[in-house]
């Protein structure tokens, strides 16, 4: 039979795919996010289901100890994770600034405020 942290590996790859794939469905994630951690999901349901491919590629990268493998890939997703949430974030707020600057502008065009008017008559006098 399949070692436990075979089967928790696994298990978890199913867990979290099920789980995305339904956030998916309840419209409550995007695609385009769901598939970093559908990523993910396959990469832990991969390495459940064949503990010993970590230590192939550990052996092909020339790495000693395998499992730390694991770590920095990690890591280095989180990472890319990061930055790209950051890119998207940024470009979210440059669009709402933008957006904030044209309503200011339509709506001080569509209902003047009285002491607008006073003020640009006023100036306006010879």
């Amino acid at each position: 039979m399949f070692p436990a942290s075979q089967l928790t590996s696994f298990g978890i790859g199913i867990g979290v795919a099920l789980s995305i794939l339904v956030l998916v469905r309840k419209n409550h994630l995007m695609v385009s996010h769901a598939v970093w951690w559908l990523a993910v999901a396959a990469a832990s349901m991969a390495f459940g289901a064949y503990p010993r491919l970590i230590d192939w590629i550990g052996g092909v990268l020339g790495i000693h100890y395998p499992p730390t493998l694991l770590i920095v890939i990690g890591m280095g997703l989180i990472l890319i994770k990061m930055l790209t949430m950051d890119l998207k974030r940024s470009e979210q707020e440059r669009k709402i600034r933008a957006l904030t600057q044209r309503l200011a502008i339509l709506e001080s065009e569509m209902y003047p405020r009285p002491d607008q008017d006073a003020a640009e008559n006023a100036t306006s006098l010879p």
